[in-house]
């Protein structure tokens, strides 16, 4: 690399190496997480949040920093995970804006670079707090000076350092809890990555966690963190904002190239959604339940505490979105990857979900036939720590982690898990993402037009047109054997009062039948229903 200045090539690379480096610590930055409590996962959400980046780097124009930069920023966005993550795409967004238009990134410009980030982070954020990423990045671009781009990168790692450490000062929770800020940490970590590519260091080997500061705050009670992605919005993001405001707090809504991306901590997550999803096209949606969240995390650090006790014969991974799904997987003893339909998680995720289950093995229910492969790849890199049982959908995942046992041996319950599934059916409502004409497998042909609602049975496309309730109907025409349970999951756009006007239309065709609603259902989805 250039010692002078940065190539479109060179700034690539050092995205790609800071996410990796992040990566390294991303298990130590969880364990600092206690602002605001319990905010997902800091390091993951950032670090998922710059793969995201990587992702688009890999597919740009490495000899144009316009293309370099737009990667960046738009990568961000798309990708943006919590609190922190939303933060973090918006510094990188500021960053982005100042270099498109540059043949190259000197000092100078780098120096600029990371004031227009922390402006930019400070702008997001409607009541900014100091204490936290924020006030970090504005240590590093106040520190930022040099002549060459690996000075003021040092520069600025330093006084962010100082900025860092300053932190349980300006927060009462980051005091009690005996921790610096976790996104600040987080930034620094990922400029530590920037200036290790510029040297051609190593990367560093990954920490030890023992302790998670959330263990200071076991009586806490919290909402639902509710995270949106919204393409072509008919409302300006100001009035969106202004919508979501009312619902909670800790609120993020910012926009780009047509998208919107929300985040916000509330404890109406159904209304919010139902709400926001007036006003342009829901592409992702993410709901989680701090306090459970929070249950999990003081359950990992009682792992830690427990390394050398005696564990259960089996644990549980489930593949799952949709805040209601997860609730479900998670009371049946599941440890959640994110993910599903159009979010496919990595082979890492899935290992890295593994590793953390304090078990003798572990029983993994990838919930999709697209994640199916890469559930098997883990179980391989694992040698014989993972067994798959081969969900294809998130039906047949519940029907068979309603067999879970911690105390039996994990291949016997996957042969009884396996057979549960089986015996499950599946419908889910969604929305045809363009047009075409299907041949199902019963010969009818489908005429679907591009945002028709679709109906899929146990993964094959059965219904097309009219409304979702009506697809309901005309699925359970077809489809329905006899089944005493029918449960129904409300998609994000989709209210408690449209999950009741469904039940009693269900229950006056079938009457028999013993109908469950819950809201918080997949990404995409306006309807998933399990037939038992």
């Amino acid at each position: 690399m250039s010692e002078t200045a940065l190539q479109p090539r060179d700034l690539a690379a050092m995205l790609r190496r800071a996410t990796d480096w992040l990566g390294v610590y991303r298990e130590q930055v969880n364990a600092l997480n206690v602002y605001p409590v319990p905010d997902g996962d800091t390091g993951t959400n950032m670090h998922l949040t710059m793969q995201s980046v990587r992702r688009e780097l890999d597919t740009c124009d490495e000899n144009s920093m316009a293309s370099v930069s737009r990667a960046i920023s738009y990568g961000a966005l798309l990708g943006a995970r919590g609190n922190s993550g939303v933060i973090l795409s918006q510094l990188l967004k500021g960053f982005a804006e100042t270099i498109k238009d540059a043949a190259q990134v000197d000092a100078a410009l780098l120096i600029r670079a990371l004031n227009a980030a922390q402006k930019s982070g400070y702008g997001a954020v409607m009541k900014p707090v100091e204490g936290t990423i924020l006030t970090v990045a504005r240590g590093v671009a106040e520190g930022a000076r040099g002549e060459t781009p690996d000075q003021v990168l040092e520069q600025a790692l330093f006084a962010g350092q100082g900025m860092l450490d300053k932190t349980p000062d300006m927060l009462p929770a980051l005091k009690q809890a005996g921790v610096v800020d976790s996104g600040g940490q987080g930034y620094l970590y990922l400029l530590e990555g920037m200036l290790g590519e510029l040297r051609g260091e190593a990367l560093p080997p990954a920490p030890e966690v023992s302790s998670y500061a959330q263990q200071q705050f076991e009586n806490e009670a919290f909402g639902y963190c509710t995270e949106f992605l919204m393409s072509g919005a008919t409302r300006p993001i100001e009035d969106i904002r202004e919508l979501v405001s009312p619902f909670g707090d800790s609120l993020l809504v910012v926009g780009a190239e047509g998208y919107v991306k929300g985040h916000i901590h509330t404890n109406q997550p159904d209304e919010l959604l139902a709400a926001v999803g007036r006003y342009g096209k829901m592409l992702k949606t993410k709901v989680e339940d701090m306090s459970e969240q929070h249950t999990e995390i003081l359950g990992m650090a009682g792992a830690a505490a427990r390394a050398e006790e005696e564990v259960p014969a089996s644990g549980l991974v489930a593949v799952a979105n949709g805040y209601g799904l997860v609730k479900l997987f998670r009371s049946l003893g599941a440890r959640i990857v994110s993910g599903g339909q159009t979010a496919n998680p990595s082979v890492q995720d899935i290992v890295d979900a593994v590793r953390s289950v304090s078990a003798e093995k572990v029983i993994v229910l990838p919930n999709n036939k697209n994640v199916l492969m890469a559930a098997q790849k883990a179980a391989e890199l694992l040698e014989g720590r993972a067994v798959v049982v081969p969900t294809r959908t998130l039906g047949q995942g519940m029907g068979a982690a309603l067999n879970f046992q911690p105390d039996q041996l994990a291949e016997d319950l996957a042969a009884q898990m396996e057979e549960a599934a089986g015996s499950v059916t599946t419908f889910e409502i969604t929305r045809a993402s363009r047009s075409t004409v299907i041949t199902t497998k019963t010969g009818k042909d489908l005429q679907i037009a591009d945002g028709d609602v679709i109906g899929l049975q146990d993964d094959e496309l059965v219904q097309a047109g009219g409304s979702p309730e009506d697809a309901v109907m005309q699925m359970l025409e077809e489809g329905y054997q006899g089944q005493d349970i029918v449960t129904v999951f409300g998609g994000p756009q989709k209210t408690q009062a449209d999950l009741d006007a469904l039940a009693q239309r269900i229950s006056g065709a079938y009457p028999s039948v013993e109908i469950e609603t819950h809201p918080g259902g997949p990404d995409l989805y306006d309807y998933l229903l399990t037939l038992e």
